[in-house]
């Protein structure tokens, strides 16, 4: 379960999946090959990972230049999506990046994600008879998740113009914040600048985390943005303070900015000396050492700084919470929505969390559980008791009616006691809002409907369509600011319909089930006709009447490795179908009479026949020479078993071992296997060992990987007769259209 986690192929974790999900099991098949065990990964949300980790996933059960995929090499294939997200990371244009994204994914799902996984949705279930009358059997209820509501709080003019200015201070790069003080090793100079490796690029992604959070504070509370506000004000100010006194502090995992305030100067530089010996990032810099344009952009902020902690600071309402508290004895704990008087509130501000559960209880509301990374382990139960459905009711508490959490509670927690979600601040990725989703659209809940709420800054205005206006204007002053963090708008949604928050959250539905469905169905209660239509012979054909497709063919071409769907045109281009396309054109009623095969028939699927022995014959070529493609890890450790081959004294079975091992490395079976090798090189060249003991030790690597050694069989670099006999192609079935009606 929760498979997706398995994305990073460097933890022992993934390694041991990896290869359970590789070794074979002792049964022998009829063609004397041993079956492979059945291993179901499951998990919620397989795209939600960049390109490298979904291939580390696939991974887990496909061979990276081997696969079972129309696309054998797939390490060729993620490496070019790798490259093109890497890319697209750089684009400034948001819109660019969302299209660039959404291309990238699409050919991934398509081509990837698809033909691998068997998803199954609620609407899946809700849609096929079968699957429902067993959910109702069981006494399972899907709660109906309904459209999004909007709490659009008011900012007055004065908090409004403040609102708006801070957003431009945060995000404009000429006039408002520079972020220098989270930049000071790029603007080193080169000779001192050269201790710090990727010294702009962590300075720039610093810069940026910085950016990002000050905006999400000041959506989540005014209170979480201030507390932001006055420690920026106060490191960026010690900075200063360092520069104007000669000594600039470098000291990344020491307390810096607390010392300079505290004007404990003295304590810091012996606690630097003494820490210095061990701590190599340390630096002592005089203003020499930084490169013009570094002090003007601190004062630059300081600057900034100042005016807006004084603008804030003399702001002491809250028009959200006002709102919040509000909608809670007006709407969010009445009967009508809320019978189990239970509420789920999620922000992604540690610092709003506390803030809410203090006004809360100031108004006396007491049952309210305040949840963070800090106390979740110690809460656990308690959590439990009071919001788990699935406990038994002897168990069930109700000393909490609100639990208040950050994304500590979005996974891999039961809160479906309650049927409300508040978002506070805005979750600026789909899946995070999903996930809290998740949290209470779960099986065991009572509740007939969810109710999701989201927070909005808007401005005092007259009509709700300027209401909603100007909160839209609020909400792509977000997007614009948060670039590709941001997953859920697109500029054009953002304008037309507040993105995903606006539309009811219904589930996909996978079409291939409903034909899956239909063929149990007909085999249940057709079953003579049904083994009839198994035992048809291959290449069996019928022609059809279809004005559109005049002239075209359509058949179904397998062996044992692919599959193909292709759609022959009248001028004999190819095109190559889904499975769901072909079997909704395939799909008739039992009156249709066949007609004529025309004349073109045989030429055409000759044609895809042609088409699909070309695939084949150069997939199989590419197969054998998976060399080309190595990279610099596979080519360091291939090269070193090449020497240990070498050893005068070694036997026949060391050989096997090892030549497998090279083959594995070669099609990118186990991703730790040749890291370990090399891992191994490099310590023996600290400490060299004898000959024997270098044997002894890549054997025992050799050992950990189920590598099936005794049927080892050389890869040539020609395509074999048995080869291509494996891989020769069958045509299951075909079906000719014309506009004529005359029948065979």
């Amino acid at each position: 379960d929760e498979a997706h986690k398995f994305r990073n192929d460097t933890a022992e974790a993934y390694s041991n999946l990896q290869k359970l999900c590789k070794t074979p099991t002792k049964h022998i098949l009829k063609d004397d090959t041993k079956a492979r065990k059945k291993i179901i990964l499951v998990s919620a949300t397989p795209l939600n990972n960049r390109p490298s980790d979904i291939r580390n996933l696939v991974y887990l059960f496909q061979d990276g230049r081997d696969s079972t995929l129309d696309m054998s090499n797939l390490n060729h294939f993620f490496t070019k999506k790798i490259e093109s997200y890497k890319k697209i990371n750089k684009e400034p244009n948001i819109k660019i990046v969302q299209q660039k994204v959404a291309e990238v994914y699409e050919d991934i799902r398509n081509k990837v994600i698809s033909p691998l996984t068997v998803r199954r949705t609620r609407t899946d279930l809700k849609k096929n008879e079968e699957y429902w009358k067993d959910i109702v059997k069981q006494g399972i209820k899907f709660p109906t998740i309904r459209k999004p509501y909007k709490l659009l709080y008011q900012l007055d003019f004065v908090l409004e113009s403040l609102y708006d200015s801070t957003m431009k201070y945060l995000t404009d790069p000429v006039e408002g914040l520079t972020y220098n003080r989270y930049r000071a090793i790029s603007h080193l100079v080169p000779e001192k600048k050269v201790k710090y490796q990727f010294a702009d690029l962590i300075s720039t992604q610093l810069a940026k985390i910085m950016k990002t959070m000050l905006v999400k504070r000041i959506d989540s509370s005014f209170y979480a943005f201030k507390k932001s506000l006055h420690r920026f004000y106060k490191a960026n100010t010690a900075m200063i303070k360092m520069f104007e006194s000669g000594k600039i502090y470098i000291a990344p995992n020491l307390p810096v900015t607390e010392y300079i305030m505290e004007d404990k100067e003295d304590e810091l530089l012996t606690l630097i000396l003494e820490t210095q010996i061990t701590d190599p990032t340390i630096e002592i810099c005089t203003k020499e050492d930084f490169i013009d344009g570094f002090t003007e952009g601190l004062y630059q902020d300081e600057e900034v700084l100042k005016k807006l902690v004084e603008g804030w600071d003399k702001i002491d309402y809250d028009p959200k919470l006002e709102k919040f508290l509000d909608e809670l004895n007006s709407r969010l704990m009445q009967p009508a929505i809320n019978n189990q008087k239970k509420l789920v509130v999620f922000s992604e501000s540690a610092e709003t969390i506390n803030y809410l559960e203090k006004q809360l209880k100031n108004i006396n509301y007491n049952k309210v559980l305040a949840v963070t990374s800090k106390n979740r382990r110690e809460l656990e139960q308690i959590i439990r008791e009071n919001f788990d459905a699935n406990i038994p009711i002897e168990e069930q508490k109700d000393d909490y009616d609100i639990v208040i959490s950050t994304e500590v509670l979005a996974e891999g927690i039961n809160l479906h006691r309650a049927n409300i979600i508040v978002n506070y601040d805005t979750p600026w990725n789909s899946t995070k809002l999903m996930q809290r989703i998740g949290r209470i659209n779960r099986i065991g809940c009572t509740a007939d409907f969810i109710h999701i709420f989201n927070f909005y800054p808007t401005a005092q205005v007259n009509s709700d369509i300027e209401l909603e206006k100007k909160a839209i204007m609020k909400l792509q002053a977000f997007h614009s600011a948060l670039g590709e963090d941001s997953q859920i708008y697109s500029p054009d949604e953002i304008v037309d319909t507040f993105g995903l928050f606006d539309e009811s959250v219904e589930e996909e539905r996978d079409e291939r089930l409903a034909y899956l469905m239909y063929l149990r169905k007909f085999k249940e209660q057709n079953p003579e006709k049904y083994r009839i239509i198994k035992k048809l012979p291959l290449r069996s054909r019928v022609g059809r009447k279809d004005k559109e497709k005049n002239k075209s063919s359509i058949c179904f071409i397998r062996n044992n490795r692919r599959d193909v769907f292709y759609h022959i045109l009248k001028n004999n281009d190819i095109e190559e179908l889904s499975f769901v396309e072909t079997a909704d054109i395939f799909k008739t009623n039992a009156n249709e009479k066949s007609t004529k095969l025309h004349d073109k028939h045989h030429e055409q699927i000759t044609t895809a026949i042609i088409d699909f022995n070309k695939k084949l014959k150069t997939e199989a070529i590419s197969k054998q020479a998976v060399d080309i493609t190595k990279g610099p890890r596979e080519k360091a450790a291939l090269a070193y078993l090449d020497s240990v081959l070498k050893f005068q004294f070694i036997n026949t079975v060391e050989t096997l071992k090892i030549k497998s091992a090279k083959q594995a490395i070669k099609l990118g079976r186990f991703q730790k296997l040749q890291r370990e090798i090399n891992k191994f090189t490099r310590s023996i060249k600290k400490t060299p060992i004898t000959l024997v003991a270098i044997l002894d030790a890549i054997i025992k690597i050799i050992d950990q990987y189920p590598l099936d050694w005794e049927n080892y069989e050389e890869i040539t670099p020609t395509i074999s007769i048995k080869i291509y006999e494996q891989i020769k192609p069958e045509i299951i079935i075909s079906e000719s259209f014309t506009k004529e009606t005359s029948t065979e």
